[in-house]
C-alpha cells in the first residue's frame, strides 16, 4: 500500500507520448512522491490504467455484452469457459471475471484515493493551481465511473473515500442509492466544478466537465431522476464542444480517435513502452488470417432488431457494426459465417490489417468510446419522454436516426452502381406524432441498434426492470432476474473482508 511502482506511474491512458516510451527506472515510496506537478500528473495517468484494455483483466465487455441478449461468448468451445458461464448465468463468487473487474476497478479507486489524499499536499510553489484543480478533478472523475460500474455489476458495495492500510479495509456493503447519493454523485458535481471544458495537444482524452455531466447524466437516468438526467444532459448538449460524426462508423476507425462525437474515450496506442494496445483487436477478430479469438459473438436478436425497408434495404448500421454472411469483414474481404459459432462478428473493436497486422494482432490502436455524443442525446431524449414531455424528445432521436440513414450520403461504398448518392426510400423515417409508452420503446430500441457492442446493453435490461430483461433474455433459461440482477461479490474479497454481510 505504501509503494508506487514506477511502471504504474508510466501509463498514460489519456494521449500524452512523452511518457510512454520511458523504461522502468525503480521505485518511490509514497512519502517522497508528490512533490511536484510532474509526480502528480503521473499518479493520475496510473488512475486511468485499470480502464484500458491493454489488460486481459478488464472484462468489461463481458458484463456489459455477453451477459445480454446482444452477444454469446464465441470462441472455441471450452476456451475461456467462466466468460461461458457468465453467459449462462451459472456464475459463482469465485468466476474470473468477476474477481479480476472488482480487483482492476477497486485499484483505480485506491489510486484516486491516494491522489485526492496527496496532491493538495503538494507545495503550492511547485504546482500550478490550476493544474492541481484540473487533477482532483479528474480523479473525482475517475472514482465515480469505477463505483459506477461496480455498483451496477455488484449491487451494494464496499465505499472508501481515502486511502486505508489494509487493516482498515473490513467494510460492509452500502446499499446501492447510498454508493450513488453519498460516492458517486457528490463526485461527480466537484469534478464538474474543477475540470476544464476542454483539452488541447497532449492533454486530449482526459476528462473534461462534458464527461462529468455526462457520467452524471447516466448515473441519473439509472436512478430515475430524470430531470437531473436531463439537466446534466443538456449541460453537455448545449457545451458547444460535441456533435454527431456525419458517418457512425468513423467513430470506431483509427481516423475518428478523439472526434467531436467522443466524450470520454479510453486510450490506446499501438507499439508502445509499456504496453499500451487494444487487445480487444484481438479477443474479437476471425481466427483464419488474422490470429484472434472470435468472442463476444454477435446474436441473431441483435441483428434483428436493426430496421428494413420493404424493399429489404437495411439501417446501415447493422454492417457497421457486425460481420455477417453478404457483408465484408473490415479487411474488405467477404463475410465467412463459419468464422463464429453464432454466424457474426462484431466489428467495432476491430482494426483492419492494414493497420495493424495479424503478429501484433493484440496491439490495437483504437481507443474505447465509453460516453458518445449520441448517447448523451438518448439519455436527454428518454428523460424528457418520462417527464411525459414526448414532443421535446422526439427530435433528439431524430438527429440520430436521420445521421444513420444518411450513411448513404456520407460512404462512397454505399453509393449505388449510377453514383448517384441517395437515401433508400423509407429508410429510417423520423419519428412523428408518437405517444409516450411507444416513444419509450422506440428509445430503449435506438439504443440498441445505436450503441450496440459498446458494452452498454446488460446495464440497459437490468434498469429497465424485471419484466423487460426476462423477456429479453427469455433465451437464457438459467437467468432469473431476483436472482442474478447482480453479480456476486468475489470469493476473495469474502475470504478477505470479514464486514461483509450476506
Amino acid at each position: 500500500m505504501k509503494k508506487y511502482i514506477l511502471l504504474l506511474l508510466l501509463l498514460p491512458l489519456a494521449g500524452c507520448k512523452d511518457y510512454l516510451n520511458e523504461e522502468l527506472r525503480g521505485d518511490f515510496s509514497e512519502e517522497s512522491f508528490y512533490q511536484n506537478e510532474r509526480q502528480a500528473v503521473l499518479a493520475i495517468y496510473a488512475a486511468y490504467q485499470p480502464l484500458s484494455f491493454a489488460s486481459d483483466n478488464n472484462r468489461l465487455w463481458v458484463f456489459g455484452d455477453v451477459a445480454s441478449d446482444d452477444a454469446a461468448k464465441g470462441g472455441d468451445p471450452g476456451d475461456q469457459a467462466d466468460i461461458g458461464l457468465v453467459d449462462e448465468f451459472q456464475v459463482f463468487p469465485n468466476n474470473g471475471p468477476v474477481e479480476t473487474q472488482w480487483a482492476l476497478f477497486y485499484e483505480g479507486i485506491a489510486r484516486a484515493n491516494r491522489s485526492l489524499a496527496r496532491i493538495p499536499q503538494i507545495p503550492v510553489a511547485n504546482i500550478t493551481p490550476a493544474v492541481r484543480d484540473r487533477l482532483l478533478g479528474e480523479a473525482r472523475f475517475l472514482r465515480a465511473l469505477y463505483y459506477f460500474y461496480l455498483v451496477n455489476i455488484y449491487g451494494p458495495i464496499p465505499v472508501s473515500l481515502e486511502p486505508k492500510n489494509p487493516d482498515q479495509l473490513q467494510i460492509t456493503q452500502s446499499p446501492v442509492a447510498d454508493v450513488y447519493a453519498n460516492a458517486i454523485e457528490p463526485d461527480l458535481r466537484e469534478a464538474i466544478r474543477l475540470l476544464p471544458v476542454n483539452l488541447t495537444g497532449a492533454d486530449v482524452g482526459r476528462a473534461t466537465r462534458g464527461a462529468a455531466n455526462a457520467l452524471l447524466a447516466r448515473a441519473s437516468l439509472y436512478q430515475g431522476k430524470w430531470q437531473q438526467a436531463l439537466d446534466a444532459a443538456q449541460a453537455v448538449i448545449t457545451s458547444g464542444q460535441y456533435g454527431l460524426l456525419p458517418l457512425y462508423t468513423d467513430n470506431f476507425r483509427q481516423g475518428g480517435k478523439n472526434s467531436r462525437e467522443s466524450v470520454f474515450s479510453v486510450q490506446h496506442l499501438t507499439g508502445q513502452v509499456p504496453f499500451q494496445g487494444n487487445r480487444l483487436n484481438q479477443w474479437f477478430a476471425p481466427r483464419p488470417g488474422e490470429n484472434g479469438y472470435f468472442f463476444d459473438a454477435p446474436t441473431t436478436s441483435f441483428v434483428n432488431e436493426f430496421e428494413k425497408t420493404t424493399a429489404g434495404v437495411v439501417d446501415p448500421r447493422l454492417d457497421y457494426t457486425v460481420g455477417r454472411s453478404g457483408g465484408r469483414w473490415v479487411n474488405g474481404e467477404p463475410f465467412d459465417q463459419s468464422w463464429s459459432p453464432t454466424g457474426y462478428l462484431n466489428k467495432k473493436h476491430v482494426q483492419p490489417l492494414a493497420e495493424i497486422p495479424a503478429n501484433l494482432k493484440g496491439d490495437g490502436n483504437l481507443n474505447y468510446v465509453m460516453i458518445r455524443y449520441a448517447d448523451v442525446l438518448l439519455i436527454a431524449a428518454e428523460a424528457l419522454n418520462e417527464l411525459n414531455r414526448p414532443a421535446e424528445a422526439v427530435p433528439l432521436v431524430n438527429q440520430i436516426r436521420k445521421r444513420a440513414r444518411e450513411s448513404y450520403l456520407n460512404d462512397p461504398t454505399l453509393a449505388p452502381a449510377t453514383g448517384t448518392a441517395a437515401v433508400p426510400a423509407g429508410l429510417l423515417p423520423d419519428l412523428t406524432n408518437i405517444s409516450q409508452a411507444n416513444l419509450r420503446d422506440a428509445i430503449r430500441k435506438e439504443r440498441r441498434v445505436e450503441l450496440g457492442f459498446e458494452f452498454h446493453r446488460w446495464f440497459d435490461l437490468m434498469r429497465y426492470g424485471k419484466d423487460y430483461a426476462q423477456a429479453a433474455l427469455r433465451d437464457k433459461t438459467n437467468f432469473n432476474y431476483d436472482r442474478n440482477r447482480y453479480f456476486p461479490i468475489p470469493q476473495s474479497e469474502r475470504d478477505t473482508n470479514k464486514a461483509l454481510k450476506f
